[in-house]
């Protein structure tokens, strides 16, 4: 089928009427709802900013401050502890005081009332926290559609946008700026997941069963998946079939790595281009060796990061662990050359963690101390959607902010992400049916062409060559 597009519904088209209509229907909503749902909708009635406050700016879509309530159910260890007690040991983006004088001030209810800071907390409570909310800006890039119909919307999603709404990311996440452009009505039915920082090919259903569909056929390992990624050094060449189950050593920070009592994993790699570093060429033409003395420079291949140059590799993951591309690479000596974790060896030492199934040479507890004590540089949203590290560092370090404050909360103001806390060499490129039902790609990111001036591939072929190498294990997919 030929890609389609759907004409954008106009916020402009709503005008006053059609919105207190609105909000009509949504207070009947409320009205009709029973229980905790009620109490749910009810908190959130008036929280719904229509248009959306986006702001495109210096490369950056930006979402203006708007006041926001977040809801939670209380948690079972909320139970029998103060309000503040609360809000003091579990929510510590601003400093204690402030919520002090939140809840003098009724900016934090419970179940839909202002409550006094020694309330305390019952099981079945709902607690609400108004708030004037800084989101952080984003790429202005738009999310592409490649392929329409009336069950799904395959997209090219941009670097740097969560999919969902999730910790300090609301409307700009991609079901929100869809939803601007197709009316505030649509629901939006995710289908396969992508990190924050990874690009490229995904789905959206329009109907529920749609999803399940889509979803139940990727677990059953029926659909091929490509990614491109580009990593350190030079790859070997031929199809690499990475095998190394995988555990979750920090659930709360979403970090995983190659161990031996982990989860079961597959990868296959294939190179597609290595690009040496411009003085490795010059020597080389003149018959010339590099040596350094600097042990605590060079990678795992024995030549410094800077100097190892990178491969563009193809990778196509059989499992669907979480960041079991990343941590695959990484095992294997060539890490995405720009991943905040998976290749900051502030972490992982020297060798980056090549080949530490058994975990010797870094424990756990170490990697989960050094990720602790990243700052935004280095950390910047690095873990999916866990903000806690990004907001500590801030506390302790005033100087990374803008050194503005918000005139209306006084809230101290971010600095805008750099281009590593936007991107990362990670880019979802083709899913197809292993039946050949359908087949949908996006384009290469810039980041896999050839650099300026020299020559290398442009495009890929098949998948053949990779799903050859796994075929007997995994005839799903073959």
């Amino acid at each position: 089928m030929e890609p389609t597009t759907t004409a954008a519904a106009s916020p402009a088209s709503l005008t006053p009427e059609i919105l207190a209509q609105k909000a009509r229907e949504k207070r009947a909503r409320v009205a009709r709802a029973g229980g905790k749902q009620r109490a749910l909708l009810a908190a959130s009635v008036d929280d719904d900013v229509w248009p959306r406050p986006y702001v495109i700016e210096g490369g950056l879509r930006r979402v203006e401050p708007y006041h926001y309530t977040y809801n939670t159910w209380c948690k079972e260890r909320w139970r029998g502890r103060t309000l503040f007690e609360i809000f003091e040991s579990e929510f510590r983006d601003r400093p204690v005081e402030y919520y002090r004088e939140a809840m003098a001030a009724g900016k934090i209810l419970i179940n839909g009332k202002p409550a006094s800071a020694d309330y305390i907390v019952k099981n079945g409570d709902l607690v609400s926290h108004k708030i004037h909310r800084h989101e952080p800006p984003v790429t202005a890039e738009d999310v592409v559609i490649i392929h329409e119909d009336e069950k799904m919307i395959v997209i090219n999603k941009p670097s740097g946008i969560p999919v969902h709404p999730a910790g300090r990311y609301n409307f700009n996440s991609v079901v929100e700026m869809m939803k601007e452009q197709r009316g505030r009505d649509w629901t939006a039915y995710p289908c396969n997941r992508l990190d924050r920082l990874t690009s490229g090919i995904m789905f959206i259903a329009k109907h529920s069963r749609s999803a399940e569909e889509l979803r139940a056929q990727i677990a059953g390992r029926s659909v091929r998946k490509e990614y491109i990624a580009r990593v350190i050094g030079e790859f070997p060449d031929g199809e690499v079939v990475c095998e190394q189950p995988i555990l979750s050593i920090s659930p709360k920070l979403g970090l995983n790595r190659v161990r031996a009592d982990g989860k079961e994993a597959r990868t296959v790699f294939k190179k597609l281009a290595y690009y040496p570093p411009e003085q490795k060429l010059e020597l080389d033409s003149a018959h010339e060796h590099a040596n350094t003395t600097d042990e605590s420079a060079k990678t795992t291949n024995g030549s410094s990061i800077e100097d190892a140059g990178y491969s563009v590799v193809r990778c196509l993951p059989v499992t669907g662990r979480t960041h079991q591309i990343r941590v695959h690479l990484q095992h294997l000596g060539h890490p995405i050359q720009n991943d905040p974790i998976y290749a900051n060896r502030k972490v992982w030492g020297t060798n980056l963690g090549r080949g530490d199934v058994e975990a010797t040479e870094n424990t756990d507890e170490d990697i989960i101390t050094r990720l602790n004590r990243m700052g935004k540089e280095e950390v910047a949203d690095a873990v999916a959607y866990y903000d806690e590290m990004v907001d500590k560092y801030h506390q302790k370090k005033a100087e990374k902010m803008s050194g503005e404050f918000c005139e209306v909360c006084d809230t101290p103001l971010y600095t805008d992400p750099g281009e590593h806390e936007l991107s990362l060499f990670l880019h979802s490129l083709r899913y197809e049916d292993a039946g050949g039902a359908w087949s949908y790609k996006s384009a290469l990111p810039h980041w896999a062409f050839p650099p300026s001036g020299r020559s290398g591939p442009t495009a890929v072929g098949s998948l053949d060559d990779l799903v050859d190498a796994v075929k007997e294990s995994n005839p799903e997919i073959a």
